[in-house]
């Protein structure tokens, strides 16, 4: 629901500023998938690759990345009220809760009760992923909606 939100509201700000035509809503909903297709896949990757064994499924990985959504929402009517820094401020306090939801989150999925045990390299691997997961959110939606702000 956030994702198509987020493509109507990049269709309305762009009309609101007079640069809108049709081509426009179905590159944003575009580039926004592949972002989401590319996060997951690089997750999995990484979960494969720490030998993580948890709960977290495909549909798990793809409902925490599409949190980000709802900061884009509120980063780009913010920045429709109040101007590019109301836009900056709100972009800074979503993505830092949306860090922080990650983190907490992700540390308890991935690293499950049988990771208390294990060797300290697979466990840092596992902090690094969620931290770097974490640490995407922010470049993704800056990258999503920097353009729907003047």
């Amino acid at each position: 629901m956030a994702f198509i939100t987020y493509v109507l509201l990049a269709g309305m700000t762009l009309g609101i500023q007079k640069r809108f035509s049709p081509e426009v809503l179905g590159l944003c909903a575009s580039t926004a998938l592949v972002w989401v297709v590319l996060e997951v896949l690089a997750l999995l990757l990484g979960v494969y690759l720490a030998t993580v064994r948890s709960d977290l499924s495909t549909f798990h990985l793809l409902a925490y990345s599409g949190y980000k959504y709802v900061g884009m929402i509120l980063s780009v009517l913010t920045g429709l009220l109040f101007g590019s820094d109301g836009y900056y401020v709100a972009l800074a306090w979503t993505s830092s809760a949306l860090m922080y939801f990650i983190v907490r989150s992700l540390r308890t999925a991935a690293l499950g009760p049988d990771s208390m045990g294990a060797p300290a390299p697979r466990q840092r691997f596992q902090l690094y992923l969620t931290l770097g997961a974490a640490a995407f959110q922010p470049l993704i939606i800056y990258w999503l909606t920097f353009h729907l702000v003047r």
